[in-house]
């Protein structure tokens, strides 16, 4: 055995075990997923640009930009020749898929060991699509990353859910601080607190994380780092593969659900509401807060199938998800 390996806690060793058994997962990624799952706070503070040591790189980066204008145009230069080339995004390592209340309840739930592989038409993105849930009881909620790296964060703080092994022990043993073991039943009074406060779940899926699905996570706009990068341009949310609708006959125009919409989709109007359908990402997130029950969900496919867990269940022998 690696001496090395001796110094890791159990939950580590598994992962680094379970990771070596991944064709095409190399040492790099391994190495990455446990600095992520390890460090989430530093990881995540960084990527925000919250922490002072990434506020620092960044004053750098644009001294530096207006020194040398060739670093600028060969940044364009390489996002361009990306694109054509239709290579990997930084959404495709890292991104979530937006659940609505009731599936995400099913999935804190399912209670039984899932390995399958979703189609880019209910998680559109090129890697990090498995759905490997071992020991789908075993759930952890620790503070949320996102919130903890903001200077006024929305309450409460521990809203992650961590789902499977090794995801949920590794946070618990590293983050025992911030983290505790919590039950299927806990977890959905959480989801169901969440969903009370207008916030949005979604599954996460990170190409390091194994290469799969390990968290649900409850965001709102304002301290989610997912969702500033969706609005700055970087498609890191699927839709949950239905907008809202609202019934115009009885909508009075309140505006009450407009407060809630954590994607600037809702805009009230005289005794009436409009819904930008292109930024409605189908959380149903207003759905509960109409007091005239005017609003629902429709499916739309063209923003992609929901990721519904009664098809995982009956799809959970290893197989892809039927199209």
């Amino acid at each position: 055995m690696n001496p090395l390996h001796l110094l890791l806690k159990p939950s580590a060793r598994r992962f680094f075990d379970e990771a070596r058994t991944l064709p095409g997962f190399t040492t790099g990624d391994t190495l990455h997923g446990y600095f992520y799952l390890r460090w989430p706070y530093f990881y995540i503070s960084m990527a925000t640009g919250e922490h002072p040591l990434a506020r620092g790189l960044m004053r750098l980066s644009r001294a530096l930009d207006r020194l040398l204008p060739a670093r600028v145009e060969a940044r364009r230069k390489a996002r361009r020749a990306l694109k054509a080339q239709g290579g990997i995004r930084f959404a495709d390592t890292y991104h979530g898929k937006v659940l609505p209340n009731e599936e995400a309840v099913r999935l804190v739930k399912i209670g039984r060991e899932v390995a399958l592989t979703a189609p880019e038409s209910v998680v559109p993105y090129q890697l990090a699509r498995d759905i490997v849930l071992k020991n789908p009881d075993h759930i952890v909620v620790f503070d949320c990353p996102c919130r903890s790296s903001r200077k006024n964060p929305c309450s409460p703080m521990d809203v992650c859910l961590v789902m499977g092994e090794p995801f949920a022990s590794l946070v618990l043993e590293h983050h025992g601080g911030r983290a505790r073991r919590i039950t299927p039943d806990e977890a959905v009074d959480i989801l169901r607190a969440e969903n009370a406060r207008g916030h949005v779940h979604h599954a996460f899926f990170k190409d390091a994380a194994l290469g799969r699905f390990y968290a649900i996570c409850n965001c709102c706009g304002c301290c989610c780092g997912a969702m500033a990068a969706q609005r700055n341009g970087v498609e890191m949310l699927a839709s949950s593969g239905y907008v809202a609708q609202v019934d115009a006959e009885a909508c009075v125009g309140c505006g009450n659900c407009v407060q809630f919409c954590q994607f600037g989709a809702l805009k009230a109007r005289d005794r009436g509401l409009q819904i930008k359908t292109a930024r409605c990402m189908g959380c149903g997130a207003c759905v509960s807060k109409c007091p005239k029950q005017a609003l629902s969900l429709r499916a739309d496919p063209s923003r992609g199938l929901p990721l519904l867990v009664e098809e995982l269940e009956k799809h959970a022998s290893g197989g892809i998800l039927p199209l």
